[in-house]
């Protein structure tokens, strides 16, 4: 039986090793849904939920309706909070996040039904297309910064020594915010590689720092068309990933001007689009 301690769970699993067992404790990742829902005008609508590892659940909400168009700047919000509804279940209560808004009803959603329900593992990839971000209204990327490939080479090791919950449990995604000197400047972990990408937006978010034209980001696994679309409205122009790119993840960034590099790993990389930003000797 698993037992839940904030984002890990204790577990007591059996080993194999040369034909021999043992049992031990070990920690596995914590997943739960968590139900994001928006408030204003004395209305209340569910809006998206969403299986992730409990952890910086308000960055997630924001970052997630930022990348959506509900919110376009930190003075949207009125208030981020936790379900504190009596008839809810004490037990998932930090299951529910209510976003308030500054808005006198509740805003057009039907952009958001597709999301009422998304896993941790791709979200929305398969039902996306670009003219979901040019209705948007989202402009080709700035410039940004020009990088090295020793400084690229560079970012998976710094991004893998402060995973401390995949230290723990060895099955978590990770996205890493860096400046273009290659300095950590946000991290965070979470079952789902779309929830890490919404927790480093909604951070930037809160902290009033969008958009992150001078940055670049780092994703532990794959690159697909959620997680390009997320940065492409956050502005980020380069986008790295230890593994693959989807198609469509090369389609927005070869649209909208981002730079996208994949496969970075040891001492090689592969650029998708984007080459400019990278300097040669």
């Amino acid at each position: 039986m698993a037992v839940r301690v904030g984002s890990k769970v204790r577990a007591r699993v059996t080993i194999v090793e040369q034909g021999r067992a043992r049992k031990r404790l070990d920690h596995l990742t914590t997943e739960e849904p968590l139900e994001i829902r928006l408030q204003a005008g004395g209305q209340t609508k569910t809006v998206a939920v969403t299986m992730r590892t409990p952890g910086a659940d308000f960055e997630l909400a924001a970052g997630f309706l930022y990348g959506e168009g509900i919110l376009s700047e930190r003075g949207g919000i009125h208030h981020i909070s936790y379900c504190v509804d009596p008839a809810v279940d004490p037990e998932q209560r930090y299951n529910i996040v209510n976003v308030g808004l500054h808005l006198p009803d509740l805003p057009e959603l039907t952009t958001l039904e597709r999301h009422f329900y998304t896993t941790s593992a791709c979200g929305i990839c398969g039902k996306a297309s670009l003219e979901a971000i040019e209705i948007r209204g989202c402009p080709r990327l700035s410039p940004g910064p020009e990088v090295s490939p020793a400084l690229l080479l560079g970012l998976p090791e710094k991004l893998r020594q402060e995973q401390r919950l995949f230290d723990a449990t060895g099955g978590i995604h990770a996205a890493g915010l860096f400046n273009a000197e290659g300095d950590l400047l946000c991290l965070r972990e979470d079952v789902g590689r779309h929830n890490a990408v919404d927790k480093v937006v909604g951070w930037a978010l809160l902290n009033h720092t969008l958009p992150l034209s001078h940055c670049l980001l780092l994703v532990s696994g794959r690159t697909s068309y959620e997680i390009l679309q997320k940065t492409t409205v956050a502005g980020i122009p380069i986008v790295c990933a230890i593994s693959a790119p989807s198609h469509l993840a090369v389609d927005v960034a070869q649209k909208f001007g981002a730079t996208l590099v994949g496969f970075l790993r040891g001492e090689r990389f592969i650029i998708y689009a984007g080459e400019e930003r990278v300097q040669f000797d």
